[in-house]
């Protein structure tokens, strides 16, 4: 059955839906997104996500195309229209099409953002069966440009990573930068020893993840220590335990890094049980 996605205002089905050839985001990049998850129907942490859309929108100059309450609106229509229980939201809103090409920024009282939203169904996305056994991650050179704190679609070299990875028979790839991890392709990360939670600072060198940020207020309340600074590759590899956030993942296990085993080699207690924190907190604030 085809998907309805939103285009522009407008409700379509999936193969009638269609953009400019001179569209900013095909052209340029210029755009950003952001992915919500949805569980048993209901969207998570979706106030976050619309908070650092604004960011991001914010820091590219770029127009706003609607109200955060349109956009939980478009969501939830979404959601019915395509009676989606489990998977995501993926929005993307772009500079929008000028009508050539041209790396000056269009006027935006003349020009309109382009806003495109879609559904991805993905049944049983909280169980996982990666979680039970971990995933493994390889280290890559981090070569992106200097704003990774902005959410844009330049998403080239982390697709890149992935493929990196997949051909080394891991699951994902860690960027490194000045020997220190700035994040996964697609997530944060984090290391655990001795009952210490250790992840990178946020700056303008990692994505201010959604996940990463109620995951970090979960452990604290739950008594947790949490330390947010850089840590190498080394230090990794020796930690008790690793794991990664992201909105579709939620809480990972690393169990491997460049071939070596983090801890026993098995999911540790800690990343476990941030996950169930998460997801049951996640669930009751569920919109």
């Amino acid at each position: 059955m085809s998907r309805t996605v939103y285009v522009n205002g407008n409700y379509l089905p999936e193969e009638e839906a269609k953009i400019s050839i001179f569209d900013r985001g095909f052209l340029m990049a210029d755009g950003v997104y952001e992915v919500t998850s949805v569980l048993g129907g209901k969207l998570i942490d979706f106030d976050g996500h619309a908070k650092r859309l604004q960011r991001s929108l914010g820091e590219l100059d770029m127009a706003t195309p609607c109200s955060t309450e349109e956009l939980l609106d478009i969501h939830r229509a979404l959601v019915e229209k395509n009676a989606l229980v489990d998977g995501m939201i993926y929005l993307q809103v772009t500079r929008g099409a000028a009508g050539d090409r041209d790396f000056a920024f269009p006027d935006p009282e003349q020009v309109p953002s382009t806003l495109v939203l879609f559904t991805q169904s993905k049944p049983g996305l909280a169980e996982d069966p990666k979680v039970a056994k971990g995933i493994s991650v390889i280290s890559i050179e981090d070569i992106r440009w200097g704003r990774r704190d902005i959410k844009t679609v330049q998403l080239l070299y982390p697709s890149m990573g992935k493929m990196m990875a997949k051909a080394a028979g891991a699951d994902d790839a860690w960027m490194v930068e000045e020997g220190a991890v700035t994040e996964g392709t697609s997530n944060n990360a984090y290391i655990v020893k001795g009952n210490k939670i250790i992840t990178r600072a946020l700056s303008h060198d990692i994505l201010h993840g959604i996940t990463r940020a109620a995951v970090l207020r979960f452990a604290r309340e739950a008594q947790m220590e949490v330390e947010e600074r850089s840590f190498s590759i080394d230090e990794a590899q020796a930690a008790d335990e690793a794991f990664i956030t992201s909105a579709s993942s939620f809480v990972m296990p690393v169990v491997e890094i460049d071939g070596a085993k983090v801890g026993s080699g098995t999911p540790g207690r800690v990343a476990l049980r941030l996950r169930e924190i998460y997801l049951e907190e996640s669930r009751k604030a569920a919109r």
